[in-house]
């Protein structure tokens, strides 16, 4: 290195501090970009993508090159400060401290923590490009690489340590998807990011959750007398109407009401073709995910059902509709006996029935009631006195104050309550 000048000599050290920032800020931005966006730019065919995608399928390799090649790097770079020294001041104890410490600075601030904070806050922008440099140098590297990779294989057996080196088999769990649609606030329209979170709870929510219950289903019995049944039937809120013989339990078939124009014969029922024109209820197992029954539906091109328990006693009935608001929120127009389930007074209080659902309440109110076990209004008074209510009875929960108005037959018919906003601010799911 005799035959370079001063100045070339540095010019090289500079060249040298420039590879090494460039190895220290692909390695950071290759473990900081984005692996949805990376796979959103694969799905569109860009190349640069393909080889990061390549680069990140072989971490040990990644890794194991690029801190080669920073080491090497770093140590040239020690060496060749020491020869300029060497060659300006001599051997003089104070030059060569002086210029490690300078060296180590240098390598720290413009080899190390600059170009780490450049590719963490840009990773997307720094790993494209570097992978077509890194590509190359992996190639180049492997040898010792694949050596030292072994070692580090030997030892890691010895300690019991399994390493998954692939991180495209990492698979993302709904906590986390849960969590990127809360961080895109700032790009989904509040409405939008509400329907996401939604969606993404459904797994959770069972067909119990939303069901219209057994006490509150609008059937027709078809053992009721002419007028009742023609009555009914012209007055009726829904398309599909259930249709039960001697006990509201014993469901015989749904009525599609548009099919009831053509069973009548001169302002007359004919009551052995509405049997015949009865579509075969359909009956869902109690506690089935509304996400997996929101696919049944579409498989068997339903819009209702009957949910049953493990002894096949009627609990309920949910719709297409029931499992859509969940997604959505509001969307159909109530009929009034479910308009009914509220009325709000004029001192901000509201008259609820005790067999509402809850989250018919937190969603139609905008109330955060508890929805860890009860599902009715009713029963989460229950839970919470632990005995039957009088009434006149008062308390409150989750900082509503709650006012019994009417009990019946044990069961909680009528109550008062005062959607006073929580402190939390949170809806508990």
């Amino acid at each position: 290195m005799n035959d370079f000048s001063t100045s070339s000599l540095l010019a090289i050290l500079l060249l040298l501090l420039i590879c090494s920032a460039f190895f220290s800020g692909s390695e950071t931005s290759m473990m900081a970009i984005n692996r949805h966006r990376l796979n959103h730019l694969l799905r569109k065919g860009n190349k640069s993508a393909k080889l990061t995608a390549q680069l990140l399928g072989k971490v040990d390799k990644l890794l194991g090159s690029i801190l080669l090649g920073n080491t090497l790097l770093n140590v040239a770079a020690a060496t060749l400060t020491e020869f300029i020294v060497l060659r300006l001041y001599g051997h003089n104890e104070l030059a060569m401290l002086t210029g490690t410490l300078l060296i180590t600075l240098m390598l720290l601030i413009f080899a190390e923590i600059l170009p780490k904070i450049i590719a963490a806050s840009y990773p997307e922008r720094v790993a494209l490009p570097s992978s077509y440099l890194l590509t190359p140098l992996i190639t180049l590297f492997h040898p010792v690489v694949s050596v030292a990779g072994a070692i580090v294989k030997g030892v890691l057996w010895l300690l019991r340590i399994r390493v998954q080196t692939d991180q495209s088999q990492h698979k993302m769990t709904m906590e986390e998807l849960r969590g990127m649609v809360l961080e895109a606030e700032h790009f989904l329209p509040r409405k939008h990011q509400k329907m996401l979170l939604n969606l993404v709870d459904l797994e959770r929510i069972t067909v119990n959750d939303v069901m219209v219950s057994r006490t509150h289903i609008e059937a027709l019995n078809i053992q009721a007398e002419h007028d009742t049944l023609l009555q009914q039937i012209t007055t009726c809120h829904h398309t599909l109407l259930p249709v039960y013989q001697d006990t509201p339990s014993n469901i015989i078939g749904i009525l599609h009401i548009k099919r009831v124009p053509a069973l009548m014969q001169e302002d007359e029922l004919d009551m052995e073709k509405l049997r015949e024109v009865l579509l075969a209820p359909y009956f869902i197992p109690s506690g089935t995910p509304l996400l997996q029954q929101l696919q049944q539906f579409q498989e068997r091109h339903l819009r209702l059902g009957l949910v049953v328990d493990e002894y096949g006693e009627l609990l309920g009935l949910v719709t297409l509709e029931n499992i859509l608001e969940e997604i959505v929120g509001e969307f159909t127009t109530d009929s009034p006996a479910q308009t009914g389930k509220f009325m709000r007074q004029q001192d901000g209080s509201v008259l609820l029935e005790g067999g509402t659902s809850l989250r018919e309440l937190n969603r139609k109110l905008g109330l955060h009631l508890p929805l860890y076990s009860a599902k009715t209004l009713n029963g989460l008074i229950l839970e919470h006195l632990e005995d039957i209510p009088e009434t006149g009875t008062s308390l409150k929960i989750a900082d509503y104050p709650i006012e019994i108005i009417q009990v019946q037959d044990r069961i909680v018919k009528v109550a008062r309550l005062f959607p006073a906003q929580p402190p939390t601010g949170k809806n508990p799911q």
